[in-house]
Order: C-alpha cells, then sequence, then structure tokens
C-alpha cells in the first residue's frame, strides 16, 4: 500500500513541478538576460508596497532580488513554494518503516525508478529543485535500509544456539533466505539494485559467521552435521535464485559443505572400527619415523599378537551391528528436509572401504607371511551396506 501510495504522489508531483516552473519562468521572465532582470527587481520591491494584495515571503523576495546565494532564482522560489515537500516525505519514510519492517526497500526501489523516469522523460523540464529533493529523500531511504540490514547483521551474529538444538537448519538461514525472497520480488523489476547486491553479500557474510561459531556452541548434537547441512541449504537455495552478486559465495558455501561431509563421515567413521583404526595410526606413525615396515611387528605394542587381540574385537557379525547402529543414529539427527542421508550414507560406505583397503595393505606390508586376515572380507563389507540400506 505505502509504495502505491508513493508512486502516486511522484507520479503528480513531477507535472506540478514542471507546470510551477513553466509558469514561474514565463511570468517573471527568468530566462531573460541579466539587464532585462533589473526590472524584474524593481517589479519584486513594488510587490512588497506597504498594501500588497499577497505579500511574498522575504526569501521569494531574495529569490527575485538576485541575493538569494549560490542557488539559482528558479530553485529558490520552488523551494518557497513547495517547503513543505521535503518534510513530508521524510514523514512518509518513518510512516514506511514503523509499519513494516522493510518498507524502506519498497521505498528505495520506487524513489530510485522514479528519478530515473524522470531523467529519461523528454517532457520533464530540468528542476534542480525537485531533483534534490528526491534526491536527499533516496539518501534518506537508503540510510534506513541500511541501518535496517545493520541491525539484522548484528541480531545474526550475536543469535545465541540453544543447548538443546538438535540440528537442522539455523534461523539465521531462514531469516536470510526470507528476506532474499522478499527483497528479489520487491527488485524484480527495478532498474537498480546497487544497494540490494550489497546487503545481500552483508547478510550472507554475518550468515556464514554464525555458522562458523557453532563449534564454541557446545552443541549436543554433532557440530560438522549441522554445518554441513546448513551451507548444503544455502548453496541450493543459491542455485535456485541465480543471484550474479552472490556467486562467490554459492562456490564457497558448496566447498564448506564437502569439507564438513568429510569431517562428519570421517569423526563418525572412527567408532565402528575404534581400536582397529587407533592401532593402525600407531603402525603409521612408526613407519614415518624410520622404522622398516618388515620391522614394526617386533616393535611390543604393534606385534602380531597385538594386531591379533585388535582383529578379534571386530568380528563381521559385529562389524554389521556396528554400521546399523550408526545408520539409525545418522537417521536420527539429520534434517528430513535436507535428504542428506543417502548421501552421507554412501560416503561413508565410501570412507569404510577406503579405510579396509588401507588396513589390508598395512597388514601385507608390515605383517606379511603372518597370515593375518580381517574376520570380514571386501565382499562381505558391501553386503552389510547393501543390506542396511535397502532393509530401511
Amino acid at each position: 500500500v505505502s509504495k502505491q501510495i508513493l508512486e502516486q504522489v511522484l507520479r503528480e508531483l513531477q507535472p506540478l513541478c514542471t507546470a510551477e516552473q513553466q509558469f514561474i519562468e514565463k511570468f517573471f521572465q527568468l530566462h531573460q538576460d541579466a539587464a532585462d532582470l533589473q526590472v524584474l527587481e524593481v517589479s519584486a520591491r513594488t510587490m512588497s508596497s506597504p498594501v500588497p494584495l499577497a505579500s511574498p515571503s522575504s526569501s521569494l523576495l531574495q529569490a527575485l532580488e538576485g541575493t538569494a546565494g549560490p542557488e539559482e532564482p528558479m530553485t529558490q522560489l520552488l523551494s518557497e513554494i513547495f517547503s513543505c515537500l521535503e518534510p513530508e516525505l521524510r514523514g512518509f519514510l518513518d510512516v514506511c518503516n514503523k509499519v513494516h519492517p522493510l518498507g524502506c526497500l519498497q521505498v528505495l526501489v520506487t524513489l530510485n525508478d522514479s528519478i530515473f523516469e524522470m531523467w529519461g522523460s523528454s517532457s520533464a523540464l530540468p528542476s534542480s529543485f525537485l531533483n534534490t529533493v528526491l534526491g536527499n529523500t533516496l539518501l534518506l531511504a537508503k540510510s534506513s535500509f541500511n541501518k535496517y540490514i545493520g541491525t539484522l547483521c548484528q541480531e545474526v551474529e550475536e543469535a545465541k544456539m540453544p543447548s538443546k538444538m538438535k540440528g537442522g537448519i539455523l534461523p539465521s538461514v531462514r531469516h536470510f533466505e526470507e528476506f532474499v525472497t522478499f527483497s528479489e520480488e520487491v527488485f524484480r523489476t527495478a532498474r537498480r539494485r546497487g544497494e540490494l547486491d550489497k546487503a545481500h553479500l552483508r547478510l550472507l557474510s554475518s550468515v556464514f559467521s554464525s555458522i562458523n561459531s557453532l563449534p564454541a556452541a557446545n552443541l549436543k548434537v554433532n557440530t560438522d552435521m549441522v554445518m554441513m547441512e546448513n551451507f548444503h541449504h544455502i548453496h541450493c537455495f543459491l542455485c535456485q535464485k541465480e543471484i550474479h552478486c552472490l556467486e562467490g559465495k554459492k562456490r564457497e558455501a558448496k566447498q564448506r559443505y564437502s569439507e564438513h561431509l568429510e569431517k562428519y563421515v570421517i569423526t563418525y567413521l572412527g567408532q565402528p572400527l575404534e581400536k582397529l583404526n587407533h592401532f593402525f595410526e600407531g603402525v603409521k606413525a612408526r613407519v614415518a619415523q624410520g622404522v622398516k615396515e618388515e620391522e614394526v611387528s617386533f616393535q611390543l605394542a604393534y606385534s602380531k599378537q597385538e594386531l591379533r587381540k585388535v582383529i578379534e574385537k571386530y568380528p563381521g557379525k559385529e562389524v554389521k551391528r556396528a554400521l546399523e547402529t550408526l545408520y539409525r543414529k545418522i537417521h536420527k539427527y539429520l534434517s528430513p528436509e535436507e535428504n542428506l542421508l543417502p548421501v552421507v550414507w554412501r560416503a561413508m560406505e565410501q570412507e569404510f572401504i577406503r579405510q579396509y583397503q588401507e588396513f589390508e595393505d598395512l597388514i601385507q606390508r608390515c605383517y606379511a607371511g603372518s597370515g593375518i586376515v580381517m574376520d570380514f572380507t571386501m565382499e562381505d563389507l558391501l553386503s552389510y551396506f547393501n543390506s542396511i540400506t535397502h532393509s530401511n
């Protein structure tokens, strides 16, 4: 409603100012040369006689007498006639901001478009007065909009995460989506969007900061999982909107999503074969320190007997049961709307296979001829994952 009112006011304002300017130019002959303007000076003084029909104000006389300062007489005259215009427009902006938090955004678009239309109109006379008034109002609208965005960014960055949060999409991401959806609709036919692009970048940077602060929030859920989901959500949203100024942020969101997916998978995969992982990490550390591969088994903590003890803790049935438990846990905490369960589970399968192959390779290199093998084969492992996937 406020947008329609402002559009109507501006539509009626330009021809009114133009008509008034044409009248003043014709009546006072302001287009004449300096010699003719001396006649105007006499006329102005005559108008201020003891019994005038309509006594002009001092600023009007100053404009006609040429003592108004650096402003042109025309501008000074129009400023006097329409003296209430700028205060009224400022008051209207204040009302818009109170009625709707993003009222300043609609006003910004309307003013921008109106000024462009005025400049492009062949019927519009050049009026520094009207340009100045609308320019000042536009600056005020930009200031209000930037102030709103600054407050929004501060709220996003300072928002505290609830300690009992179970994951899912963060409120700051939701707010960003709502802002972008609303603002893009408002700017759909706008001729300029520089202020909006700056706001998008500024707000999304604050959202990224809020996501990055999650590890310090001491959440009861895995923070890599929450960060993975939120960066994935932002990337998908930006793919749908195709906003040019956010292309860099879109690529960054995809990269961050991939990073936290990898961290999430590795963190959780350490659990099903935790002791086996720990044992072989020690083996790799000894080799890195200079111990020959064929001599690792002579180290007391990494002897063949110790390796057999660790392997015995992971029979095939126990590994499958551990994977089933892991799947249920992931399913419980992942947000259904993101539908990342298949993606995460596939990544876990690939990482598990990679680890299995690494363990087998270390056994062959460091425990050659020992006959030591894990209780489950690669085929068994693939069947575990396949069974779990299709039974859920």
